[in-house]
C-alpha cells in the first residue's frame, strides 16, 4: 500500500462525531469551540452543524429534549454537552467548587519570575537580595489587586476569620489598601518608616488569624487572600504569606538604609 493510500484508509477508519452548536452574528458559543477542538484533538471527524438563530437552537431543543447546547452524537449516540463529552471520553471535568491552591500558586510563580526579571534588567543576574525583596513586594501588590477586584466579596470572606476585622469591620475595606501601599513602598525601598511597620502590623494580625482559626479552632475556611471569589482553603499557604510578609518589614527595619 502507497503511503497517500495508507494516509487515506486511516482517515477512513475515523470515528464520526456530529456537533451542534451556536453560531450567530452576535454570539459564538465558547462551550462549542471547546467541544469541537477536544472532538479534533482526540481524532474525531466532526461534522460541525451550526445552530444560527434562537429559533433554530429552541427548536433543535425541543427536538431532542435537551436543555442547553452544544450537544454532541458520536456514532449517532447523544452524549451531551462540552463537559459530558469530557467525562464519555474519560477526562476529569472542572468543578468550580473544589478547593485548590491553583490561583496562589499562579501569583507566586509570576511574582517571582518579574522579580527576577526585573533584577536581571537592574543588575545583570537573578540572583540578588533585591530579587527575594521584590518577589515579597510583587506579591503584595498583585494579592492587594486581586482583592480590591471585588472588595465587597473580600471584606465577607475576610470577615470570616480576622480577628480585628471581626472587632472593627472598617478594616476589612482598609486591609487591601494598606497591602497596596506597604507594597508598592516596598519595591520602590521608598518610605520604609512607614511601610515596614504598616506590613508588621497587616503581617502580624494575619498570621494570627490564619493560625488561630485553623490550628486552634479547626476551623474549615476559604482564604481571602486572592479575592473572595476563590476556593483557597484557608491554612499553611495563608500563613506562610503573612509570614513573607512579616520577614519583609523586619529585613527593611534591620537591614542598613540603601535605597
Amino acid at each position: 500500500m502507497s503511503p497517500a493510500d495508507a494516509s487515506h484508509a486511516g482517515a477512513s477508519t475515523k470515528r464520526t462525531a456530529t456537533l451542534y452548536r451556536m453560531v450567530m452574528d452576535k454570539h459564538v458559543c465558547p462551550w462549542g469551540l471547546k467541544a469541537k477542538d477536544l472532538l479534533e484533538r482526540k481524532g474525531f471527524k466532526v461534522e460541525d452543524r451550526h445552530l444560527r438563530t434562537k429559533e433554530e437552537t429552541d427548536a433543535f431543543k425541543t427536538e431532542h429534549g435537551v436543555k442547553t447546547t452544544p450537544q454532541v452524537f458520536i456514532d449517532g449516540v447523544r452524549i451531551g454537552g462540552h463537559d459530558d463529552l469530557r467525562l464519555h471520553l474519560g477526562l476529569k471535568v472542572h468543578d468550580p467548587k473544589a478547593l485548590t491552591y491553583t490561583p496562589v500558586i499562579a501569583v507566586f510563580v509570576s511574582t517571582a519570575l518579574l522579580a527576577t526579571a526585573a533584577s536581571y534588567a537592574v543588575f545583570g543576574t537573578v540572583l540578588t537580595v533585591r530579587a527575594a525583596e521584590w518577589f515579597i513586594s510583587f506579591s503584595m501588590v498583585v494579592l492587594a489587586m486581586l482583592k480590591l477586584r471585588d472588595i465587597e466579596s473580600f471584606s465577607r470572606m475576610f470577615l470570616g476569620y480576622d480577628l480585628l476585622a471581626q472587632r472593627w469591620v472598617s478594616y476589612s475595606y482598609v486591609y487591601p489598601y494598606a497591602e497596596l501601599v506597604a507594597g508598592v513602598l516596598m519595591t520602590a525601598g521608598a518610605l520604609t518608616w512607614f511601610s515596614a511597620p504598616l506590613a508588621l502590623v497587616i503581617g502580624g494580625i494575619g498570621a494570627a488569624s490564619v493560625f488561630k482559626a485553623v490550628y486552634l479552632d479547626r476551623r474549615e475556611l476559604k482564604c481571602a487572600c486572592v479575592g473572595g471569589d476563590s476556593n483557597v482553603p484557608l491554612g499553611f499557604i495563608s500563613l506562610t504569606e503573612n509570614l513573607m510578609m512579616i520577614a519583609m518589614a523586619v529585613w527593611m527595619i534591620a537591614r542598613p538604609m540603601t535605597h
